[in-house]
């Protein structure tokens, strides 16, 4: 007999389940919260589909090579489907440099370092007809999955055996061998099986940004503008990050990341005249929001509550659940930043399928799926954290008059800008290997790590700023003062409230 899955949730991560599972024989069935995606092209999705539960649904995506390596050696097709909507691909070399460009000679394993870029609707679209069509596998729309179905042993062990919640039929009670929790940063279910005695560790802190993105189309006959060249179009200015996300058919999207601490700005930036204008002083993004070239199609997105979360559902080797596990967001939370989440769902998804064909085992099953979780995608969530709170801290610094920066600190900014930006900007190798980081290829910091890698690094370091001058992008635009000022907002105002803050 076919071991039966129910997922909740058929976002990225449900349907991410439902690619690793559905091949295996299994009979999967995801039960989604929300209406089916309207009928047509994805102009039609982005524009009519309504996704209570993905609150991010329109914050720009790209998608890494993890997650398109996973697609490409299981679902091939889908990855036509998704080009054949026009689903893009962005390859290895659009990431070099200007001087590293001039002497580039591709190597085999660069073709890996793609990264898949479109709307966040357009993927899901595809990818969601792509699943439904998959033998054994079923979407259930409009259905609301209320509780789990549990059942508790003398010894206090819970095990997970389905679903209740609500469907257009009325109320319903559904059963399976396995839940999978696909149900994202909303979900809580996990919190029923707390209530019921499960032991659950988690952790969370803020990742001090909120982000805000506004959606463009290139006017008839006109092209995108060179993604490399001088001034880039992204850019980090301590105050605000920012970059552009080409998109699907024409479109593309414009993100900006304002420190929670930056009250003036974040309230200022949800005015589309205000956004606009922020983009004509940032000299690489002036190109694309160009009125010849490009118009606005959207409002100002704005998302807030950006906190990392971490949750373990194996305590002192003893599973929360039997029969249950989550994936995607109602696990792991990350700070959209670093474009890790969906590749996050889709690595867990699969990590899942091999635990799942290795043991019929319950206990062992959750045991494997733990250590997975944690081999896989701790250190990125690691490394993550340990970056979130560092740009924290200069974000406060900045609005600090009083602060000195320590020796140390002095020194890692320098290792950080002076030694590894521009060996990377140089050296077409190492930013090879350091992509491959990136991509969650391997060991986030594997390739600076080597001792070769570390040494070219120095020697870089070493040259001085004179000798590298080369590698130095332009200033990608002006200061946190004179923006506010041409903006018509008060340099000053943030300042005593970072200083109570600090």
């Amino acid at each position: 007999m076919r071991e039966s899955v129910l997922v909740v949730g058929a976002g990225i991560a449900g349907l991410c389940t439902a690619l690793a599972l559905g091949p295996t024989g299994r009979q999967v069935t995801l039960l989604e919260r929300d209406a089916a995606p309207p009928e047509g092209d994805a102009d039609a999705a982005f524009r009519d589909w309504k996704r209570t539960g993905v609150g991010h649904l329109r914050q720009s995506h790209a998608f890494l090579a993890r997650l398109s390596l996973l697609l490409k050696a299981d679902h091939p097709r889908l990855l036509e489907d998704l080009a054949a909507f026009g689903v893009r691909e962005l390859p290895f070399e659009a990431m070099l440099s200007e001087a590293q460009r001039r002497d580039y000679r591709p190597a085999p394993a660069d073709a890996d370092l793609t990264i898949i870029t479109s709307r966040r609707t357009t993927l899901e679209l595809i990818m969601r007809r792509y699943v439904e069509a998959m033998p054994g596998v079923t979407i259930r729309s409009g259905v609301f999955a209320r509780r789990l179905i549990t059942e508790i042993a003398s010894d206090g062990s819970i095990t997970v055996v389905g679903v209740a919640g609500d469907a257009p039929e009325g109320p319903v009670e559904l059963r399976a061998d396995l839940v999978v929790d696909a149900a994202g940063k909303g979900g809580d279910l996990v919190g029923q099986l707390t209530a019921e005695g499960a032991v659950v560790a988690e952790s969370s802190e803020s990742a001090g940004i909120l982000y805000f993105t506004r959606h463009y189309r290139l006017k008839p006959g006109r092209s995108e503008p060179p993604r490399i060249g001088n001034p880039p179009p992204s850019g980090d200015l301590g105050f605000l990050k920012f970059g552009v996300f080409p998109a699907d058919n024409g479109c593309f999207s414009i993100t900006m990341c304002a420190p929670e601490i930056e009250y003036e700005i974040r309230k200022a930036i949800m005015k589309p005249d205000v956004f606009q204008a922020m983009t004509t002083l940032l000299p690489g993004l002036r190109p694309w929001t160009d009125p010849e070239l490009s118009e606005p199609t959207t409002k100002v997105f704005g998302m807030g509550d950006l906190i990392a979360r971490w949750r373990d559902l194996v305590v002192d080797g003893r599973p929360a659940a039997c029969g249950y596990f989550a994936i995607g967001d109602n696990l792991v939370r990350t700070n959209p930043l670093y474009g890790r989440g969906c590749s996050f769902a889709a690595v867990a998804a699969y990590q899942l399928r091999d635990v799942l064909n290795r043991s019929a085992d319950p206990v062992a099953r959750a045991l494997a799926y733990h250590q997975a979780i944690h081999t896989e995608l701790l250190p990125f969530y690691t490394l993550m954290n340990r970056q979130d709170r560092a740009a924290i801290h200069r974000a406060r610094a900045a609005l600090t008059p009083s602060y000195k920066p320590s020796l140390k600190a002095r020194l890692a900014k320098s290792f950080a800008e002076d030694a590894v930006a521009i060996a990377l900007r140089y050296d077409t190798n190492l930013l090879r290997q350091g992509m491959r980081g990136f991509h969650m290829l391997e060991h986030p910091e594997a390739w600076i790590k080597r001792p070769a890698n570390l040494l070219r690094i120095l020697m870089y370091w070493a040259r001085g700023k004179r000798r590298n001058a080369a590698a130095y992008p332009p200033k990608p635009g002006p200061d946190r003062e004179a923006m506010m000022r041409s903006l018509g907002l008060d340099p000053q105002a943030d300042i005593a409230l970072a200083m109570q803050a600090g």
